[in-house]
């Protein structure tokens, strides 16, 4: 039996990269602010702790937006780099980074800044490792289609990123952990590989709005806005909710497009090349309950 830890194992992806790990007959260690580990507040000797007799550790856990001690730098940069040593000092085999399609040094925000200097703390590690630089993922307990179908029955407009839309290639979280469990399993061809991993389709905003739309039974009206705006209501939107409509990071991914890494990357070996189609299938699959915002999406209301 392999021990595979995760990191952000209650998030989004870590939830079905633990999944497929039980289902293979792995133990699996998750690590997250609900089970006691907090990314910007890592402890170093404790974590190595926990992590001894692991032989593999997934590091899926990131924010897009910054919430008090919760920052770019102290989850992206200090947390990755406090968990590279804790992997070093227990003796992990190798190590998965869940980075950004686009994370590069010159990036346009701190978000993409920090996923890169994530990315150089697990390439110089020493560790055996792989980097993943995905495309927006989506699927059951996704923000994208979980966000749009709530707002499609509570908002009566919506806008493009842009007046001129820029495409995606947005891969399901299944082939998004497929590759994941290949690495913790020490699938050779992707050691000291960084991999771009980009689903089949190519779509826009709009279109992506639209197929959702017609599955929920909602017609949506579009009305065009700069990217200006959308960052005034993305800060209105991180101010106010506990998971933000679209944040502001979010907005200049939009604004930029989604289709090719940056720097470049070969894709994942052929075999684990995402191939689930982003149609009516794969999107009712992913959705939500139907239902709009509530209050309780607010960040000061009760829970």
């Amino acid at each position: 039996m392999t021990r595979i830890a995760i990191t952000g194992g209650n998030g989004f992806v870590g939830r079905h990269l633990e999944e497929r790990l039980r289902a293979a007959g792995d133990d699996v260690v998750l690590l997250s602010r609900a089970t006691g580990f907090d990314l910007a507040r890592p402890d170093v000797p404790a974590l190595t702790e926990v992590l001894r007799g692991s032989t593999a550790v997934v590091h899926t856990a990131g924010i897009n937006r910054e919430i008090g001690t919760q920052t770019y730098d102290a989850v992206h940069i200090r947390g990755t780099q406090a968990l590279v040593e804790a992997a070093r000092a227990a003796g992990v085999e190798r190590i998965a980074l869940v980075s950004f399609l686009r994370a590069r040094p010159d990036g346009p925000t701190a978000y993409h800044r920090s996923k890169w200097a994530a990315e150089s703390i697990v390439r110089e590690s020493g560790i055996p490792y792989t980097v993943l630089k995905c495309s927006v993922i989506y699927g059951r307990g996704d923000h994208m289609l979980d966000h749009l179908s709530r707002a499609l029955f509570t908002f009566p407009f919506f806008s493009a990123v842009g007046l001129t839309e820029r495409p995606l290639r947005p891969v399901a979280v299944d082939d998004v952990a497929r590759i994941l469990e290949a690495v913790a399993h020490g699938d050779p061809r992707l050691i000291d590989q960084t991999v771009a991993v980009l689903g089949p389709d190519t779509v826009v905003l709009s279109e992506v709005v639209r197929r959702v739309a017609r599955i929920v039974g909602r017609r949506p009206r579009f009305l065009p806005l700069p990217v200006a705006w959308h960052v005034v209501l993305a800060h209105i939107w991180e101010a106010t909710m506990r998971v933000p409509l679209l944040a502001v990071a979010q907005v200049h991914i939009l604004a930029e497009g989604v289709v090719a890494p940056s720097p470049d990357a070969p894709p994942p070996p052929e075999d684990l090349v995402p191939r689930t189609p982003f149609d009516d299938e794969t999107i009712r699959a992913g959705l939500p309950e139907p239902g709009p915002f509530s209050l309780h999406d607010l960040r000061w209301w009760p829970r």
